[in-house]
């Protein structure tokens, strides 16, 4: 089954490929998007990886989670579904 997870300090010039290499350096990624203000198109600094497997999802956690990505440090946490009061 697979896992999607949260990742956020994304440095606003990354491309969705940049954010997918590190993911994939542990296992199978099965997508990676960066989310993009609808308006301005710009990065938001935030976006979603989803990993094939929940082990593969659970060492993405604790080796990315902290780590270093163009200078900025990421953040890496199980995603949580979208709440209904936006």
């Amino acid at each position: 089954m697979s896992t999607k997870l949260f990742v956020g300090g994304i440095p606003f010039e990354s491309t969705d490929d940049q954010l997918r290499e590190p993911f994939a350096n542990i296992g199978e990624v099965l997508s990676a998007r960066i989310i993009t203000d609808k308006f301005t198109g710009r990065s938001r600094g935030f976006g979603f990886v989803e990993m094939a497997s929940d082990e593969d999802a659970q060492k993405a956690i604790q080796t990315l989670n902290g780590s270093d990505m163009n200078g900025r440090k990421i953040a890496v946490s199980e995603a949580r579904p979208m709440r209904d009061d936006r």
